[in-house]
């Protein structure tokens, strides 16, 4: 069907002419491909298994693989016709200019992420293989190395022989650009093409070759040994930042390179954004950033702090009270975690870009860049063993260890949902498993976790959490969740399970200062409590030391840390904002002011929006509001000094039913759109989420939380008949259930394979099917019922169509449609943040206003010195 029109080139993957598709009638690419790909049967076999990997990437910087074919005994592939010229005839005029070498070496890194993440690997990445278009640059042949190349020998040696860099097969790749490791005839791995992408980075900056050689054997053993010149000192004007980027992509040792194309390609963004460190040396234009600025000046701060004992030494005179902000890296955010280091040197926190992505990261306060640890993506709630030179964190389903200064992450043992750990000088570690259980312990080295607190659910206790160890290791205090949030308090516990007692009240976690002191938030506010280790017991009155900090009284959580006399803190944020965006994830425009919004639902008529708000001035409760969908102006729907959550439309979209805490269990109410009287529907002493109701308005489908599992219920709203669990689902932890519009399936997401997924099972039980895959949450039907949406473990929202069939409808395969951009932790897991309007061809989506208010990390040293009469 093709028609060949002219030839384009011809190189050692093979010929490539210009055609014309005509069934389709396009003009595509047909490479002809080397006579050795036919000369096995297992090799055809390979190549086309790869191909047909290679088919499924779609990025707009990857030339489109659309068919692969045999004409006798020739094999071909069909491919997206570019128009432009490639990297490499770009080059032998010159170098680029800074910005473009920027621009494009940001649309590599993309476009290798994405393949990387479905595990295809180039393996020649080059110049040649680049082609700049219209539209930026195209990566050809990707993967097609590997495609097709032999099965490397097991036997190969570690250096290859001038015959073996001839043998078929033997390594695959350009010598410029490759790898040490594929010198050497080991595997390659993404690693690899990060060496390459800093070879093509420097090439393109310079207008050299990172690598050169006046033989094959002088070039190797520059890749395996050399450095290349500077980028510096051969284009002086050149960031110092760049020329960091491009010499850890092209280390020795692959463990040394950045770890995932992502991250080059972050680094890039931020240089191109104009950063302070990434400005040019020697007298080349600087271009002023606020976030730069404010690494300058906390590293200024902290040099302050370490010179004043040098330079006042009067002894009678107060330590002076320093406070300086940190902002996040450009196009990133803090993420509910700060922790110090024990030293107080280095400060590690979780960032998140606005796809979503959330990694740990650690910066030294000498110096004025954090670190991310590869290795550490979706990872949560990190904290460091009591050395500093490890550091703890959850990641799925795990706890994990890693070295402060990167290195491969160790799995500890099985977590569950785990969350909020700390680790003592013994070895031991302490964590909470999963929201409304006790607190476990197990040793770093591993095992299996055994209990050290006990609820009492005797006393209203519900959970136990946010354990922090006191100086003896053996002592830690921890936060007791109770039904009356008058009586949740912070107790202290032991690993012998004696000596446990209520210290005081608090609205969130207590931390210890090794200066002396518990800090824990109370009435909007950070206090500060003297507390004697020896006789375990607080001393004196607590003191409000802080205000702005972020916590909350829903999750108990307190971003702080302290080590020393420092002390690191979160500003509280009203960050999230409402945004209209169509299916491609354009944005359309925005709803309302920027505010802490947790729920969003749209009316069956689309005309009003309701959601939970989250108010600071209150004490951080959350109340139920409702918005006019055109106008964006709001309602206040419940104005308690309680939290009020979860808000879903009754079909009629004249009332709302949502979850109260007043009288200590989370209870399900109803109340008019416009407010008015409410109505209890269920009060009973178990926690009630998530409510929805069903679409012929008679049945009312809730989640009840009982310990750490969750279970679906369905109850009559006219008060006829008992609660009951739905079908087979409650077996494991079920969650945001959602009915079809139609009334007979619902939707939910379950545990049971070990990871969160969707299930569509008939509402009054039978068969399930599982929709999602490689994780899913929050699912959400299209009010006609023929598309289905949720969303995957890597924030993107997917696209699943639906027709009606027999028990079961049947479902097509999920499609991407755009990141959501929006990743929820603790509390919020019981949150939705999307809705689809009743077009199906709009979405109102949660999603962090970057550019709102700033919920900077805040330092401050000598803090003792803002308690009462330190002055």
């Amino acid at each position: 069907p093709y028609e060949i029109l002219a030839p384009i080139g011809a190189g050692g993957m093979g010929e490539v002419y210009k055609a014309r598709d005509s069934r389709l009638d396009r003009i595509v690419a047909v490479k002809v491909l080397p006579d050795r790909l036919s000369a096995s049967e297992e090799g055809r076999r390979r190549f086309e298994r790869e191909a047909k990997t290679i088919s499924q990437l779609s990025h707009p910087h990857i030339c489109a693989l659309y068919d692969v074919g045999r004409e006798g005994e020739t094999e071909y592939l069909v491919m997206e016709y570019l128009e432009g010229e490639t990297l490499s005839d770009r080059l032998a005029k010159g170098s680029l200019p800074l910005e473009q070498t920027l621009r494009y070496g940001v649309q590599i890194s993309d476009a290798l992420d994405k393949a990387h993440r479905q595990g295809i690997v180039h393996r020649d990445l080059k110049p040649g293989n680049v082609m700049l278009t219209k539209s930026g640059v195209k990566l050809l042949d990707f993967g097609l190395a590997k495609a097709i190349a032999p099965e490397t020998s097991a036997g190969m040696t570690a250096i290859p022989t001038q015959a073996q860099l001839t043998q078929e097969g033997a390594i695959v790749g350009t010598f410029q650009y490759m790898a040490p490791e594929q010198l050497e005839g080991r595997e390659a791995d993404a690693r690899t093409d990060i060496f390459a992408l800093g070879a093509v980075l420097y090439e393109m900056a310079t207008g050299r070759k990172a690598f050169s050689g006046a033989t094959q054997a002088s070039l190797i053993s520059a890749i395996l040994r050399d450095d290349p010149q500077p980028i510096s000192l051969v284009q002086p004007t050149s960031p110092p930042a760049f020329d960091r980027v491009v010499r850890t992509c092209l280390a020795k040792d692959p463990e040394d390179r950045w770890q995932s194309a992502h991250d080059v390609a972050s680094e890039l963004k931020w240089i191109s954004e104009g950063s302070q460190a990434g400005a040019p040396s020697a007298g080349a234009p600087r271009r002023r950033n606020r976030e730069r600025l404010a690494w300058a000046v906390a590293a200024l701060g902290v040099a302050l702090a370490l010179l004043a004992p040098i330079l006042w030494r009067r002894p009678a005179a107060p330590k002076e009270l320093i406070r300086f902000t940190m902002a996040p890296p450009p196009g990133q955010r803090f993420v509910d975690t700060v922790s110090l280091a024990p030293d107080g040197k280095r400060i590690l926190f979780v960032l998140q870009d606005p796809s979503g992505l959330s990694s740990i990261w650690v910066r030294p306060f000498d110096g004025l860049v954090p670190r991310k640890l590869a290795g550490t993506e979706d990872g949560r709630s990190p904290f460091w063993s009591p050395d500093g030179r490890e550091i703890a964190f959850f990641s799925g389903s795990k706890l994990r260890r890693i070295g402060a200064e990167g290195g491969p992450p160790q799995t500890i043992c099985e977590s569950g949902s785990g969350f909020t750990g700390a680790w003592n000088g013994q070895g031991t570690i302490l964590f909470t498993t999963e929201f409304g259980t006790a607190i476990v312990g197990v040793s770093a080295a591993g095992g299996t976790p055994h209990p050290v607190t006990a609820v009492d659910a005797a006393q209203g206790e519900v959970a136990h959490f946010y354990p922090a160890f006191l100086p003896d290791g053996r002592h830690f205090v921890y936060v007791a969740r109770n039904l009356d949030p008058e009586k949740t308090s912070i107790m202290l516990g032991s690993l012998d399970a004696k000596d446990v007692r209520r210290l005081c009240r608090a609205d969130s976690a207590a931390i210890y200062s090794d200066l002396g002191y518990l800090l824990f938030a109370r009435d909007n506010a950070l206090v500060a409590w003297r507390f004697d280790p020896n006789g375990l017991k607080p001393v004196g009155e607590p003191a409000p030391v802080f205000e702005s900090v972020q916590y909350g009284t829903e999750s108990n959580r307190l971003v702080a840390s302290a080590a020393g006399d420092r002390l690191a803190y979160q500003l509280r944020s009203l960050r999230n904002r409402l945004v209209w965006v169509d299916r491609k994830g354009r944005e359309l425009g925005t709803l309302g002011a920027v505010g802490a919004y947790e729920d969003v639902r749209i009316s069956p008529d689309g005309r009003r929006v309701a959601v939970a708000i989250r108010d600071s001035t209150q004490g951080q409760n959350i109340d139920v509001w409702v918005l006019d969908a055109a106008r964006g102006t709001g309602t206040h729907v419940t104005a308690e000094r309680t939290d009020e959550f979860n808000p879903a439309w009754f079909p009629d979209g004249d009332r709302l039913v949502y979850v109260s805490d007043r009288f200590g269990f989370y209870d399900l109410f109803e109340r008019p759109a416009s407010g008015g009287t409410e109505r209890i529907l269920l009060r009973t002493k178990l926690d009630k989420i998530l409510p929805i109701v069903s679409p012929d308005g008679r049945n009312l489908i809730y989640v009840v939380t009982e310990g750490a599992k969750f279970s679906l219920f369905l109850a009559p709203l006219s008060g006829q008949g008992d609660a009951r669990r739905i079908g087979d689902v409650s077996r494991f932890s079920a969650e945001h259930a959602e009915i079809s519009p139609g009334g007979r399936w619902i939707t939910f997401e379950s545990s049971e394979s070990g990871q969160r997924e969707v299930y569509v099972q008939g509402l009054s039980g039978g068969p399930k099917r599982q929709i999602s895959v490689g994780g899913g949450q929050t699912a959400i039907w299209r009010r006609d019922g023929q598309e289905l949406y949720y969303c995957a473990k890597d924030g993107m929202l997917m696209s699943v169509a639906v027709r009606s069939g027999g028990d079961l409808p049947e479902f097509g395969e999920p499609q991407p449609l755009f990141p959501l951009r929006y990743v929820v932790s603790g509390a919020q897991l019981f949150r939705r943040p999307y809705d689809i309007a009743p077009d199906g061809q709009r979405f109102l989506v949660i999603r962090r206003a970057f550019d709102g208010e700033a919920d900077d990390v805040v330092v401050v040293m000598n803090w003792t010195a803002a308690l009462p009469g330190a002055r």
